[in-house]
């Protein structure tokens, strides 16, 4: 399928026929505006600038890397640079979306310290998968400062407007942060049940014979495996655990090395093949690390 790279966002402007925008470098778009193709044909996008949205009624389905939303609820997403977009309108379906899209070039923000800190919000690296869903009390919240930007937005943008904007988008972004935990949170059986699957998918996996021939795992290919992004499952890990997948992986490691540490007679070296190191001296780094014990003092206390 095409990819359709968009560079500037009076580019995008013109690819949803809308008017263009009032500044080259930010701009808000009603989504009642918004048109999409008659004949519903999917196209992929890639945007060269931040992307914030709030929706609803979108008749429709929105593909964020491998993940697939179907808009029939209000939600939002957040889109960073570089990142492939498909959207797939389904012409048959009633479709009268509204909300507000958003859209920041990194430019707007020099000389601003938001262009260091909005890389600090790994929700922009969430697939649309695991988008926010708001309470109406939060939807009210979040609508409100949209229009707040809006009314800077078409005033004649000057320093003062905006630094108003960027202090507005902190905002958003800090009300949207807030949100996403509240939703780790209140999402119960869904996160649960994913928990549930990081547990099983570890313990296969250092439980397979041919682990030797594998290599250890990664938290990519462990959000692949689960069919969400690495930076959302690290986040959810974080909130209901307090350990991030990296650590996850580690602990599921290191309980591994323990059994074999205490129950075979094979050397450390052979342990940390068969665990997937290259270098037995990162093995017995890592766990001493973990254990405050070398490989080698964790089995002489068995004995």
């Amino acid at each position: 399928m095409q990819v359709v790279r968009i560079k500037s966002i009076t580019e995008f402007h013109r690819f949803r026929g809308v008017p263009n925008p009032e500044h080259p470098l930010i701009s808000l778009i009603d989504y009642s505006t918004v048109k999409f193709p008659e004949d519903g044909k999917p196209v992929n996008i890639v945007m060269d600038f931040y992307s914030i949205a709030i929706k609803r009624d979108i008749a429709g389905k929105l593909y964020y890397g491998q993940q697939v939303y179907d808009f029939d609820e209000g939600l939002m997403s957040f889109i960073a640079p570089g990142q492939v977009l498909r959207i797939e309108i389904d012409p048959n379906a009633q479709n009268n979306p509204s909300g507000y899209l958003l859209q920041i070039h990194p430019d707007f923000l020099w000389n601003s310290p938001l262009a260091k800190t909005i890389k600090k919000y790994e929700f922009f690296d969430y697939s649309i998968f695991e988008a926010l869903f708001l309470s109406e009390k939060e939807e009210t919240i979040i609508t409100h400062i949209f229009e707040n930007i809006k009314q800077e937005y078409h005033t004649n943008i000057d320093k003062f407007s905006q630094d108003l904007i960027i202090a507005q988008i902190e905002l958003l972004l800090k009300y949207s942060d807030r949100f996403y935990n509240r939703q780790f949170l209140t999402r119960k059986i869904s996160n649960h049940q994913l928990l549930s699957k990081v547990e099983d998918l570890l313990n296969d996996y250092f439980n397979d014979e041919n682990l030797v021939d594998k290599s250890l795992p990664s938290v990519q290919f462990v959000a692949d495996k689960l069919k969400v992004s690495s930076n959302y499952l690290s986040s959810l890990l974080k909130i209901h655990t307090g350990q991030n997948t990296q650590q996850h992986i580690h602990n599921k490691l290191i309980a591994k090395a323990k059994e074999k540490l205490s129950t075979t007679d094979l050397t450390i070296s052979e342990i940390a093949y068969e665990l997937g190191f290259e270098h037995p001296q990162s093995f017995s780094k890592l766990f001493k690390a973990k254990t405050k014990l070398s490989p080698l003092q964790f089995r002489a206390s068995f004995n």
